[in-house]
């Protein structure tokens, strides 16, 4: 049975996430920052009749809740097959360029772009124990930098000073750690779930929890020809789904 690990799970998109892949027979690892909320939502997805879920405490901005949490899956399993990073926050809003006040901006980064890189590289060691190691970094078409250069992009006017900018460095890091374990059977990619109805954004986007999942695990559950090092989005328009960095 493969293993996924997914933060930010116990709500919204992350809790669709964890159960659609349980449901496809993967041993998901449940991840939230609180213990008891990730317990709930354990318990909810066992009502449904799935059973292969476990909750666990990781706090992507806290490097001894996610060491704790590499050690766990450590000790339990051995390795890591999938990494799903999907936890995130908005920041407060408005976010102006002239305004935003550097702690706010720096808070969001914590969790959106140096909270990823703390995951990734404390459970990189056990996805290399895997035959077929996934890491999904979920992003938004906010962080495209091609795109906001567009007047014409639908969401030209939607100009963040925290978020997109946290996102397109995401991005970046995505390109960068992709080409540095291509030769090791990796397939490392930058998904956008495109604009959903979340808690995340008071259930505003048009785009289900399930479309999102789905598109998230179409570009996560490849073989070992599928693409590395890609920008995919789901408010991307065409067959390929691959957006502009």
């Amino acid at each position: 049975m493969k293993t996924a690990l997914i933060t930010g799970a116990n709500r919204s998109i992350g809790f669709e996430l964890a159960k659609q892949l349980a449901g496809q027979g993967i041993f998901v690892y449940l991840g939230a920052r609180s213990l008891a909320k990730g317990n709930a939502a354990v318990q909810e997805l066992n009502e449904t009749g799935l059973k292969n879920l476990k909750a666990i405490e990781i706090d992507v901005t806290d490097p001894d809740s996610i060491y704790s949490a590499s050690k766990t899956i450590e000790t339990e399993q051995g390795k890591l097959d999938i990494l799903i990073n999907n936890a995130g926050i908005l920041g407060e809003s408005p976010q102006g360029a002239a305004t935003t006040a550097v702690e706010e901006i720096r808070n969001v980064f914590d969790t959106n772009f140096f909270g990823v890189i703390g995951v990734t590289q404390a459970f990189l060691e056990l996805l290399k124990k895997s035959d077929s190691p996934r890491i999904s970094n979920i992003t938004s078409g906010l962080g495209s930098l091609t795109l906001h250069s567009d007047p014409e992009w639908k969401y030209y006017q939607v100009k963040t000073a925290a978020y997109g900018p946290s996102k397109s460095a995401l991005n970046a890091y995505t390109i960068v750690l992709a080409h540095e374990l291509a030769n090791h059977n990796f397939k490392v990619n930058a998904i956008d779930p495109g604009y959903t109805a979340t808690d995340f954004n008071n259930h505003s986007g048009p785009g289900t929890v399930e479309n999102a999942a789905s598109f998230i695990l179409k570009h996560t559950l490849t073989d070992n020809n599928g693409p590395n090092g890609k920008f995919f989005s789901n408010d991307i328009e065409d067959s390929t789904g691959i957006s502009p960095w």
